[in-house]
């Protein structure tokens, strides 16, 4: 247990997004090339990966295999990988880093992907915002291609791959996967209704598989030191390492990569702790999405997916929000509720107008005009909105909602005692 290096390369790597740098001292490439050039069948490479234990890395959580393996094998045209860096959950910034520092290893899980899929061509759809990002993972999808690792009949193996970037507009909307493919095929970023599913009408009305920037990330290690190491690294049902981006109240804010089924507590300690003389009040172990946590819930739980989980919150997106004992509950969840109000796409009814209703009813709390009664609406509006919306952003409004009422009602009955006694 404890810190490790998968996704991110450790401090001693000199100038890993160098082509040179990551194939030296990273063992680059070293997978792609063994799979074209032994002619490893896709259903074998997908074998690997399921075993192995990867589950995505962007927030469902959902196992990688299972998830490349439903790409149709019969079907005919083309078909498409493309990679979800449209990192815009606050409290995460994971992908931004892996960009920066490791984009040859994204490059080439992307390529690992397409082949174990039957795809030619894949898309990268990064954040807008991420503009240095961009240019390393451009820099090095130039080199890539220069060094003969992309492109038409790779190394005279048959195999052909061809890679590009996308940069997004700045919406949140767009982290979701049928969003984000709206917005690659140049129209308004806005989820889709499911069925079908993007692995049967995706993008540009082909097959199409997305995966998150961590997860595409894990499979060239997978590869190249198999699929038994990889899962022994976390423990079962969530086997590997995990990106943990780690901001608020600590000393050091910043991305840690550890294993699955870490202690809360080493993480903390790898983050510097809190600041002197401060308790710990929550955390949101997920991106802002998620529910939040109590001190003594989260302390005494590990990072995995199944511990969260029974916890009471989810791995998400592993943004992990920490807040002291100076913090007001209220006030956090009132910037979290305007975030998710104003990123509404505006598509359903339940979130388009139940979003709103849940950042004017706080604000109203937290200025000192509400009442009793706007506690019972806050919850449930937030019940009224959760699984009836076409995408998740629903349910990331209403998530936190539920759980500051559940651990931290008295911080808000406060506020509307306030107004009383006044």
């Amino acid at each position: 247990m404890g810190q490790c290096y998968v996704c991110l390369p450790a401090p001693e790597v000199q100038s890993p997004w160098l082509l040179d740098h990551y194939c030296k001292q990273l063992g680059g490439y070293q997978s792609w090339l063994k799979i074209i050039d032994e002619s490893i069948p896709p259903t074998d490479v997908i074998d690997i990966i399921k075993a192995s234990g990867l589950r995505g890395r962007g927030g469902a959580g959902f196992p990688s295999g299972l998830k490349l393996s439903f790409m149709p094998r019969d079907a005919h045209g083309q078909k498409y990988i493309v990679c979800n860096s449209d990192e815009s959950e606050p409290g995460t910034f994971k992908d931004r880093d892996i960009l920066t520092l490791n984009p040859h290893q994204l490059i080439e899980g992307m390529a690992i992907a397409s082949y174990a899929t039957g795809s030619t061509v894949a898309y990268n759809y990064i954040r807008g915002e991420y503009y240095q990002p961009w240019v390393r993972f451009e820099n090095a999808l130039k080199e890539a291609y220069e060094a003969g690792y992309l492109g038409q009949d790779i190394r005279g193996t048959g195999v052909s791959f061809d890679l590009y970037s996308q940069r997004g507009a700045g919406a949140y909307i767009c982290g979701e996967e049928t969003g984000l493919l709206e917005s690659l095929e140049g129209k308004k970023g806005m989820p889709r209704f499911k069925p079908p599913f993007p692995a049967q009408v995706g993008a540009f009305g082909k097959p199409t598989t997305v995966n998150n920037t961590e997860t595409l990330a894990s499979l060239p290690p997978i590869i190249r030191k198999g699929p038994d190491w990889f899962n022994n690294l976390g423990q079962e049902s969530s086997g590997g390492s995990k990106i943990f981006s780690v901001s608020g109240h600590v000393q050091r804010p910043g991305n840690y990569e550890i294993t699955l089924g870490t202690p809360f507590s080493e993480l903390l300690n790898l983050a510097g702790g809190l600041f002197e003389e401060r308790s710990l009040k929550a955390v949101i172990p997920g991106g802002s999405s998620m529910p939040v946590m109590p001190a003594e819930a989260i302390l005494s739980c590990e990072m995995g997916y199944d511990q969260l989980q029974q916890a009471g919150s989810m791995i998400g997106s592993g943004g992990v929000i920490v807040m002291d004992n100076t913090t007001c509950m209220v006030e956090v969840l009132e910037r979290i509720a305007l975030f998710y109000f104003r990123e509404s796409c505006g598509q359903c009814t339940p979130c388009r107008e139940g979003t709103g209703w849940l950042y004017r009813l706080i604000h109203r709390i937290r200025t000192g005009v509400g009442s009793a009664s706007d506690l019972d609406k806050l919850v449930n509006v937030a019940d009224k909105i959760e699984g009836r919306t076409i995408c998740a952003l629903g349910d990331a409004a209403a998530w936190p909602v539920q759980s500051f009422l559940k651990h931290f009602r008295e911080e808000f009955e406060a506020k509307v005692s306030s107004r009383v006694a006044a």
